[in-house]
C-alpha cells in the first residue's frame, strides 16, 4: 500500500497513562523536599505554560514556587538530588539494569494501545514512531518488553534537546522519510497531550515552511473521565488555542484519520 502519512506519538498520557507513575513520581520528589504536594491540577496548570516536558525540571520550578509563595527557608536541591529521588520513586532500581529488576512506579503503568494498534496503521498507509521526552530505558521499557515492538523508531531524552525545540521531531521525520522534507514529501503528524508537544509542531511549520506538519492534541488520560469533562474541554480549549488542529477523543481515532482532510 502506497504511504499517505507519518505519525509520530509522544509516549506519556498518549501510549502509557504516567498518573500513577511519572506524575506520581514528580508529587512525591516535591513533597520530599518541602513537605508539599502538588495536586494534579497544579500539573497540568504547569505543563500548559508549555515550557515544562522535562519533569525532574518541573519537579525543582515546584520547589521554587513554594519556597517563593509560602516564604519558607527551604534549601533549594539541586539537579541531581532531584534525578536521583525521583528516579528511586520511579524505576525503584537501576534503569541499566534488567527492567525485572526495578520494582518502582513505572510497573503501575497502564497501556493506552496495543500491538494490534500499529499494525491497523500501517494496513491504513501510516508510518509510525516516537518522540518522547522520557529515558531511554523507560521508553524502550513500554515500547518494546510490553507492547512487543521491534526496534521502533525512537527519539528520547538525550537523544535531542527538550520539546518544544523541533529538533528530535525532524530528524526523525527525515530518518524515516529521507533528508528532504518539503512540499513533496507525505504530511507528518505528532500526537501529544502538552502544550509543548504542540509548540513543537508549531515550531517545525517556522524551520520547514514548506512540509505539512499536522499538530494533534490529546488530553491526558486522568481526564477523560466523566467526572472531570469540564476539566478536559478546559484543557483540549488551550491545546487548541496552541495551535493543536485536530483533538482526538481516543487515540484508536487515528485509524480512520483522513490526512487529505487537512
Amino acid at each position: 500500500m502506497k504511504n499517505v502519512g507519518l505519525i509520530l506519538f509522544d509516549i506519556d498520557g498518549v501510549i502509557r497513562s504516567v498518573e500513577n507513575s511519572y506524575r506520581l513520581s514528580l508529587k512525591k520528589t516535591v513533597y520530599k523536599f518541602t513537605g508539599w504536594e502538588p495536586s494534579y491540577i497544579d500539573i497540568d496548570n504547569a505543563k500548559n505554560e508549555g515550557i515544562w516536558n522535562n519533569d525532574w525540571d518541573l519537579s525543582l520550578e515546584f520547589i521554587k514556587r513554594f519556597k517563593k509563595k509560602e516564604n519558607f527557608n527551604i534549601e533549594i536541591p539541586s539537579k541531581e538530588e532531584i534525578v536521583k529521588c525521583f528516579e528511586e520513586f520511579y524505576f525503584g532500581g537501576d534503569p541499566n539494569e534488567d527492567s525485572k529488576y526495578w520494582s518502582g512506579l513505572i510497573t503501575n503503568e497502564e497501556l493506552l494501545v496495543d500491538k494490534n494498534f500499529f499494525d491497523l496503521l500501517e494496513s491504513n498507509g501510516l508510518i509510525w514512531g516516537f518522540v518522547s521526552g522520557a529515558e531511554s530505558a523507560s521508553a524502550k521499557f513500554v515500547l518494546e518488553k510490553r507492547l512487543g515492538l521491534k526496534s521502533p523508531p525512537l527519539i528520547s531524552m538525550r537523544d535531542a534537546p527538550d520539546k518544544p525545540d523541533p529538533k528530535g521531531f525532524i530528524n526523525l521525520s527525515k530518518k524515516l522519510l529521507g533528508d528532504k522534507l518539503g512540499s513533496s514529501n507525505i504530511p507528518i503528524g505528532y500526537v501529544g497531550d502538552t502544550i509543548a508537544d504542540i509548540n513543537t509542531v508549531m515550531n517545525a511549520k517556522k524551520e520547514i515552511p514548506s512540509q505539512k506538519f499536522i499538530s494533534i492534541g490529546i488530553a491526558p488520560p486522568h481526564l477523560h473521565s466523566k467526572s472531570r469533562l469540564k476539566e478536559r474541554n478546559a484543557y483540549e480549549k488551550n491545546l487548541q488555542k496552541a495551535g493543536a488542529e485536530l483533538i482526538l477523543n481516543s487515540i484508536y481515532d487515528l485509524i480512520d484519520i483522513n490526512f487529505d482532510l487537512f
